[in-house]
């Protein structure tokens, strides 16, 4: 699987984290930034990022930052994404399971390593429901990008 990441310099240390952590699991890593500390603006990675899971360029996207608020709106303002801010287990399962996400956003500044690399592994292994419910729902949100 392609997984786009992308962060600012507030979680540039936790983004080389996650990133070797998805490669030794076998995931392909499209790193769209930023690659230092030195101070930067969210939306110049995290947009990006989320130009390619919505192209389809990767499969999914996990995005950081300080809080993760700033990225998670710039990638749901991408037609085609659905970003959820993580910062527990559950919502990272069931955001998968009833929302079918395709990024996530965590904050360095909110949620320790251990944490994020245990968030971002229940994310990408839990698949959608598929149920109708839930389809029908992702349906009339993703509807609301029409008009």
């Amino acid at each position: 699987m392609k997984i786009a990441i992308a962060c600012d310099h507030g979680a540039f240390d936790l983004k080389q984290k996650v990133s070797a952590h998805l490669s030794a699991k076998g995931y392909e890593v499209v790193d769209f930034g930023t690659h230092s500390k030195d101070s930067c603006d969210y939306p110049d990675f995290a947009g990006p990022a989320a130009r390619a899971v919505a192209s389809g360029a990767c499969e999914k996207g996990i995005l950081l930052c300080t809080t993760g608020i700033g990225v998670s709106i710039t990638a749901n303002k991408v037609k085609g994404i659905r970003c959820a801010l993580l910062s527990d287990l559950l919502s990272a399962e069931l955001t998968r399971l009833h929302n079918d996400t395709n990024m996530m956003a965590v904050g360095a500044g909110v949620v320790g390593e251990n944490l994020a690399l245990a968030i971002v592994d229940k994310w990408l292994t839990t698949p959608f429901s598929g149920e109708a419910r839930h389809q029908r729902r992702i349906d009339k949100m993703m509807a609301l990008e029409q008009e």
